[in-house]
């Protein structure tokens, strides 16, 4: 636990100005990241006595040992850089709200030549009209059934959409009126596109100019006498009613609004969102999180506005947006939300009327959200606790494993061997930290010299960043145990370069491989004047305080396997001057705990929460690595000889093959005609053309039913032809056993 007196700086040398801190632990990562109107004044709050601090506050300053400050010209920079830099370093003293990223949206696709409407999560995509999100996927696909009768856009999928096109026949909601079926020519693109510009309006609440034309038609219908297309129209006016009574009016002047409402008690907060657009209430969602910080509801309403429009503009955010309570000062916040959405937004609590009334109806669902989750989160705290003391007690630690790291290595019959990290840090996975390893070392089936490898990378890579932070411990042997396998004494030498197995984690970008701050750092003390937050925001990308690779120890690790692979654990951590990490390893056989230097294995009862977790530490670990080895391995038999063409990227291997239809007329063609294809200069025509012409043609693959030799004239959409013929007698390689 660190003094806050020996990080303090002196008071003349913190700016009187706007600006945003990051307090950072003795591993350099930031832990918490604040914004101040006078950063001089904010600072001077956090170093006072410790009594009198709030106890989260005093828990954060004495794990912290230092802080750091950026200063900017306005409190709008300040909120916008302090949102960058949440969303950046996941400190874990910020009020963090549980992703809604998983809400479903109905979902048109307008940037296609034929508009699709579906259901969509995840990321917001450019040309996609979003309507939601909704509390359940199954609502969406209702309205949606409703309002194809009216609105009978397309929602096929792109292959089902080709097929048709090929076969000449609508799918089954074309022959029954749900789809205008532009797969075979019956509407037009533009008045495709017409038809979804029609839906989007409906279900943005511009309703009644649908409803007075279809009753309008249905009388004209019905005045000629043509009843059976009137009582069709009489059916779409239903069913459109239908689908608005699923949407309540709740503001009768077909407001366009957000109502945000908290929830909370001294150790957690509740937000629940509605979204109203023309009034009715579009769309619902909710988040909850731990209150790590001391923190008002004004805080916390300003926490949810950069969490819901931190990456929103334009209509997204709404005209309005009612609160509980208003952010402090309010005038910055206001003003950023107006930035976002290119015109004034107003800020502010409902007093009286229609809005209270569905204000108060919103903060009823926010109670309840919080007594749900507290119900269901008391018994997972007491669950996972228990499971750490019994790990703790079962293999004589001096303190429950708060994080706990877990490896398996993954081949099929020798080939593509590879190896996984997994993370567990209070008894949750930590997917973000999770690594993945190719075995280089040497070649074949040997578990036992693979798992040394892993974890001599692994523990060399947090030795590293020790060293590199200057938190090298005296006792260490800098020398032997680094230099082993690099040749340079260097430990970031070992597995460098392009081939670097290191840099291939778990969904982060190869920028990262080389470890945090490789390409220079922000400087320690802050002080540094930005002129924008946009630049402020970009110099993110190569500070040293992102979260690392390998930079934090475990309390635990884990191997998949018995006593030879926990003795080769042991051995790697030893080889390096380790031995404040414990090891255990769980067989699968009897569910056996070994551990290091014992002839018998440490038994746990079968009800045993510890052993439940260990042996959800060890499944996700075996699912981790196989995934990645199967990934790999479909990798290889996908590889044809455009990959072997230098700087030929996928985008333009997809163009090739679509401009040519298959890598045997690529073979044949000139390199005037391959400099046809877009983005296909003279210089890469005539290296793919070299290339080509070096790579033996693949033989004919054979048809072991009829004996026919088939030809390669289908385009190939993959990318690339594996050029290698299906022959008899070769066993499919699944059959083989995975491990």
């Amino acid at each position: 636990m660190a003094d806050p007196s020996s990080y303090r700086p002196r008071p003349g040398d913190i700016p009187d100005s706007p600006g945003v801190y990051r307090f950072r632990d003795e591993h350099r990562r930031v832990i918490y990241v604040g914004k101040a109107k006078s950063l001089r004044q904010r600072l001077a709050n956090y170093f006072q006595d410790l009594a009198n601090l709030h106890p989260r506050t005093r828990t954060m300053v004495t794990t912290a040992a230092s802080v750091e400050w950026t200063v900017v010209s306005t409190e709008v920079e300040a909120l916008q850089l302090e949102y960058s830099w949440i969303k950046e370093y996941d400190p874990r003293f910020n009020v963090k709200y549980r992703d809604d990223k998983s809400y479903p949206y109905l979902a048109v696709t307008m940037n296609e030549q034929f508009p699709r409407v579906q259901v969509m999560r995840g990321h917001k995509k450019k040309g996609v009209r979003y309507f939601g999100p909704y509390a359940h996927a199954w609502a969406i696909r209702d309205t949606v059934d409703l309002l194809l009768r009216v609105f009978p856009v397309r929602t096929c999928s792109a292959g089902v959409f080709k097929n048709a096109a090929r076969t000449g026949r609508p799918c089954l909601l074309g022959y029954i009126g749900k789809c205008s079926a532009p797969c075979v020519g019956r509407i037009t693109p533009e008045d495709h596109q017409e038809l979804a510009e029609e839906f989007c309006d409906f279900m943005a609440g511009r309703t009644g100019t649908y409803l007075r034309r279809l009753e309008r038609q249905m009388m004209e219908a019905a005045e000629e006498m043509e009843y059976e297309r009137a009582a069709r129209l009489r059916d779409d006016i239903g069913a459109l009613k239908k689908a608005m009574e699923k949407n309540a009016v709740v503001l009768a002047d077909a407001t366009d609004a957000d109502l945000i409402a908290v929830a909370e008690d001294e150790l957690e907060a509740a937000v629940q969102i509605f979204h109203v657009r023309g009034g009715r209430v579009r769309g619902q969602r909710g988040w909850v999180t731990d209150k790590v910080e001391e923190v008002t509801t004004g805080a916390l309403v300003e926490h949810a506005l950069q969490q819901l429009y931190g990456e929103e503009s334009g209509d997204a955010v709404p005209k309005e947006v009612l609160v509980p309570a208003l952010p402090e000062p309010v005038e910055p916040v206001q003003e950023w939300l107006t930035g976002r959405r290119g015109s004034n937004v107003s800020l502010r609590i409902p007093q009286r009327g229609d809005k209270k009334a569905l204000m108060e109806t919103v903060q009823r669902n926010a109670q309840q959200a919080l007594a749900l989750h507290k119900t269901k989160r008391a018994s997972d705290l007491t669950t996972r606790s228990r499971a750490l003391e019994e790990i703790a007690e079962a293999l004589d630690l001096d303190s429950a494993p708060l994080r706990i790291e877990c490896y398996d290595i993954s081949h099929l019959q020798g080939d593509d061997v590879v190896a996984s990290m997994v993370v567990f840090e209070d008894g949750l996975q930590r997917k973000s930290e999770y690594r993945r390893f190719q075995i280089k070392g040497f070649a074949g089936q040997d578990d036992v010299r693979s798992m040394h490898e892993v974890i001599t990378r692994r523990f060399k890579r947090y030795l590293a960043e020790k060293e590199r932070t200057g938190e090298w411990t005296d006792g260490a042997d800098t020398d032997a145990p680094l230099a082993e396998g690099s040749g340079t004494g260097n430990p970031l030498a070992e597995g460098s370069g392009t081939d670097n197995p290191l840099a291939e984690g778990s969904g982060t970008p190869d920028s990262l491989a080389g470890g945090p701050g490789a390409n220079g750092s922000l400087p320690d003390g802050g002080g540094a004047v930005f002129a924008d937050a946009e630049a402020i925001a970009d110099s993110l990308k190569d500070d040293d305080g992102r979260p690392k690779k390998f930079a934090y120890p475990p309390q635990l690790v884990v191997v998949d396997g018995g006593q030879p692979q926990v003795a080769a654990a042991r051995r790697a951590l030893d080889e390096l001057g380790i031995d404040d990490i414990a090891v255990c390893g769980l067989a699968k056989r009897l569910e056996e705990v070994w551990v290091p230097g014992e002839d018998d294995p440490v038994v746990l009862p079968r009800t045993s929460e510890g052993l439940y977790l260990l042996q959800r530490v060890r499944d996700e670990a075996h699912r981790f690595a196989i995934t990645y080895q199967r990934t790999k391995r479909a990798k290889r038999f996908r590889a044809g000889p455009l990959d072997d063409v230098p700087g030929l990227g996928e985008t333009r291997k997809q163009a090739l093959i679509k401009h040519f239809g298959s890598v045997k007329k690529l073979r044949s063609a000139t390199i005037e005609q391959i400099q046809e294809v877009p983005g296909i200069g003279r210089k890469t025509a005539e290296t793919i053309a070299m290339a080509l012409a070096q790579a033996a043609p693949a033989a004919p693959a054979v048809n072991t039913a009829t004996g026919e030799i088939i030809e390669d004239e289908e385009p190939d959409t993959t990318g690339g032809s594996s050029g290698e013929p299906v022959t008899a007698g070769v066993p499919d390689e699944r059959r083989g056993q995975e491990t």
